[in-house]
């Protein structure tokens, strides 16, 4: 045995080491939720809510989610709607006004995405009648859909002292297809281990794209909408875990969100994710090193949130690359494409026991037919290592904003009758 093999075994151990340190409290937060209490709370039904709406040409879908929040059974006149049209060129304002919602149209080519268009929303409403009218601000997408108790439950998290918060993640066409469900399961894992994990544990959980709220004191705090990485609500949860703001999650709030379904719009998103959050490793590395060694339990959270950045996957990657390198010095060609397929199909043993252990788990809150969930757990490790490639191929391209197209114009009642 060379020295050299003997340095990468040492630093292939070590290496090993820390990643299952860094990612191992993920397999307790599969079976945390098991154990969850509810406690009634009491929550004061006098808080008025802005609702905020980011719209690109959304007249298809747009109606629904109008729909689905005036027939809330929170008093609808301590809710008030807003729409930002941003670029449009199709009726999404029109629509958006015969419903009733507040609309300001805004045309910005240069400042495109949704952090620049909730800022001059937010901007409008200030010089518009004050944001000192309301109480909690509420963002969703123009796609989603609510169930009747989602104002009323999220209503809780102010009550029990929580600035920000978030509900739980839902998709709207989980049976289309294995990149939909693929989505879909992931998003109920976010919602109903991750972030109810850390809700059980008193740790700061994750706002998750969309369905999540603040109060009037945080928009203060920040001055206006500050976020415009291509990834917003990652960079909002790392500024919320860096400044000592622990976010709250509502296991009880549903929003539904429909899920891109051809591969070509899922391979745009992700890269879009994957560049988001390098933008977002690089801002906030300091302050999360910062946070964690500040210690308690935020300090935990700033820690997690470290190891879902650039830098702890970038350990895991450095892992991987150690491995494959030893296993070329001590086996060969063939004995490392052995190895190789021997990893692969240990990740995807280790996704479909995540998916699957979500499917039995939340089972009852999918609308799908049975087949369509079975089918749906097989398919999404696929879906998972198919952000691999993505990953790979979103550090050298130069990333062009295109807005995904919604068409799945659906009401939650009919939703619930799938």
């Amino acid at each position: 045995m060379t020295e050299l093999t003997k340095v990468l075994q040492v630093l292939s151990l070590i290496l090993m080491a820390l990643t299952t340190l860094c990612y191992c409290y993920q397999f307790f937060y599969l079976f945390i939720p098991l154990f969850r209490k509810k406690t009634a709370v009491e929550s004061e039904k006098t808080r008025r809510y802005a609702v905020l709406i980011a719209a690109r040409n959304e007249e298809a879908v747009l109606p629904h989610l109008l729909d689905s929040i005036r027939m809330q059974d929170y008093p609808s006149e301590l809710v008030t709607v807003f729409v930002v049209a941003d670029n449009c060129t199709d009726r999404t304002a029109e629509v958006a006004r015969a419903r009733g919602a507040v609309v300001y149209e805004r045309f910005n080519d240069a400042q495109i995405g949704k952090g620049y268009a909730m800022n001059y929303l937010l901007e409008q409403i200030r010089e518009n009648g004050g944001l000192d009218r309301f109480d909690v601000f509420l963002v969703f997408d123009a796609d989603n859909l609510l169930t009747a108790d989602y104002i009323s439950n999220i209503n809780v998290m102010p009550s029990m002292g929580y600035n920000v918060f978030c509900g739980y993640r839902n998709t709207k066409n989980f049976g289309t297809n294995w990149l939909t469900s693929g989505y879909g399961l992931w998003y109920l894992h976010e919602s109903c281990h991750m972030n109810a994990s850390r809700q059980i544990t008193r740790g700061c959980c994750a706002v998750n794209g969309t369905g999540f709220g603040f109060t009037r004191q945080i928009l203060e705090r920040l001055g206006g909408w500050k976020f415009f990485t291509l990834t917003e609500d990652i960079e909002f949860t790392n500024w919320c875990a860096t400044n000592g703001v622990k976010i709250g999650y509502c296991h009880e709030a549903i929003v539904y969100d429909e899920q891109p379904v051809s591969f070509r719009q899922s391979w745009r998103q992700r890269t879009r994710w994957v560049q988001g959050g390098l933008q977002v490793s690089f801002r906030y590395a300091v302050a999360l090193l910062k946070g964690i060694f500040r210690g308690g339990r935020m300090g935990l959270s700033c820690l997690e949130f470290m190891t879902l950045t650039l830098w702890g996957y970038g350990l895991s990657i450095l892992a991987g690359i150690c491995s494959i390198v030893l296993a070329l010095l001590m086996t060969g060609l063939v004995g490392t494409l052995i190895t190789l397929a021997l990893a692969v199909c240990g990740a995807y043993a280790g996704m479909l026991f995540i998916g699957g252990w979500t499917m039995i788990m939340e089972r009852k809150r999918i609308y799908a037919t049975t087949g369509q969930k079975i089918l749906s757990v097989i398919t999404f490790p696929i879906f998972m290592l198919t952000f691999l490639p993505i990953a790979v191929t979103a550090i050298f391209r130069k990333f062009h904003w295109a807005p995904i197209e919604h068409t799945v114009a659906i009401s939650t009642d009919d939703l619930c009758k799938k």
